[in-house]
């Protein structure tokens, strides 16, 4: 089982990787092209500002677009003892070879045939997935619970919660041992 917020982030990872390969030796073939006039930093702010509109869509109670309401029907899981330290799955998967592929091809492939900026798509597609983490880390504070996927085999996207477990508190240099 996968915690939800580190999905998204493992996301936001290898599109950042698939960026990282892609646009050097997109850039390296094809060259740095000349920007004629402002359009091009028009569309790309006109597409930045839709991604956070929608992601603040997603953030809301609507019935169509809501993450939270999703989150909300999320099962709790039998026997959370079973569960991997919540940053298990960030620290040991943080990069899927065959998602990484996936995301790597197709931009490759349009960086080197059409243009070189398309090499950076996938950090368009990061802004998405990081929202969706900030809309799931938000909403498990304020439920004091976890969100996780995969904890039924046959449909993975399925979303369960465990409560967040508490940790024995720490002792600070200025605090007095007790007697």
């Amino acid at each position: 089982m996968t915690r939800y917020v580190h999905h998204q982030l493992m996301g936001v990872a290898m599109a950042v990787c698939a960026c990282v390969v892609s646009a050097p030796v997109a850039f390296g073939v094809r060259g740095i092209p000349a920007v004629a006039d402002g359009t091009v930093w028009k569309v790309i702010l006109l597409m930045l500002g839709c991604n956070v509109l929608f992601g603040m869509l997603e953030a809301s109670r609507l019935k169509w677009v809501s993450e939270v309401h999703i989150f909300e029907e999320a099962v709790p899981l039998e026997n959370p003892e079973i569960l991997r330290p919540a940053d298990y799955s960030l620290r040991h998967n943080l990069v899927n070879r065959g998602f990484f592929s996936v995301l790597l091809v197709p931009t490759l492939v349009m960086g080197l045939t059409l243009s070189p900026w398309l090499s950076l798509t996938p950090l368009w597609m990061s802004l998405d997935w990081l929202i969706r983490a900030g809309i799931a880390a938000r909403w498990e504070k304020r439920n004091a619970v976890l969100l996780w996927r995969g904890h039924v085999p046959d449909s993975p996207w399925e979303l369960s919660y465990s409560p967040v477990r508490s940790s024995p508190p720490t002792r600070t240099a200025t605090d007095t041992p007790p007697e």
